[in-house]
């Protein structure tokens, strides 16, 4: 039986400066800091931000992403600018019958607008459809979200449809775009 201790690293490097690596509770200090800087600007897309309450709650986030990752239901990968967590790319839902990947990411508001999402997802779609555990692959963000309907527009995904009321954030129901773009 394998233990959780003897899983290696999982890192994309992307170029000199920035790299994917895997999900370790040994960021979780660097993280729920990072967090904690962006809550009320990553509240405005996203529901999860308001459970963030201490670096506990990000340590065991990251633990029991560590194993869904590494046993391959999920990927959640921490984005490191020159060494330094900078944001989180993820498959939120990965279908392996389907090769299908659902694509979640957020990036600290100060380093938005260089193209480090766009280069994570380019990495990210090249090393696994290269790879052939995936070929579809999905970002579903909610219409009013304009900074990630544009990651996916420049980034050659279709937009498939529009799912009516299909995300409940901070008090309402909101429409989401699909997206979809299939490589290899």
């Amino acid at each position: 039986m394998l233990d959780v201790s003897d899983w290696p690293d999982d890192i994309i490097t992307i170029d000199s400066t920035l790299a994917l690596h895997s999900a370790h509770e040994r960021f979780s200090a660097e993280l729920y800091a990072l967090v904690r800087k962006n809550q009320a600007w990553l509240q405005q897309a996203m529901d999860w931000p308001r459970y963030v309450t201490g670096e506990e709650s990000s340590r065991t986030t990251l633990r029991a992403n560590y194993q869904l990752h590494h046993r391959g239901y999920t990927r959640m990968y921490l984005i490191l600018l020159q060494g330094r967590i900078v944001g989180v790319f993820s498959f939120n839902l990965i279908e392996p019958t389907n090769k299908a990947a659902y694509i979640g990411y957020w990036l600290d508001r100060d380093h938005q607008g260089q193209g480090i999402i766009s280069r994570a997802l380019q990495a990210v779609m090249a090393t696994f459809s290269a790879a052939g555990t995936l070929r579809r692959f999905v970002i579903r963000c909610i219409v009013s979200n304009e900074a990630s309907n544009q990651v996916a527009l420049r980034n050659g995904f279709t937009l498939e449809g529009r799912l009516k009321e299909a995300e409940y954030l901070n008090g309402q129901f909101h429409d989401q775009n699909i997206y979809g773009r299939i490589v290899g």
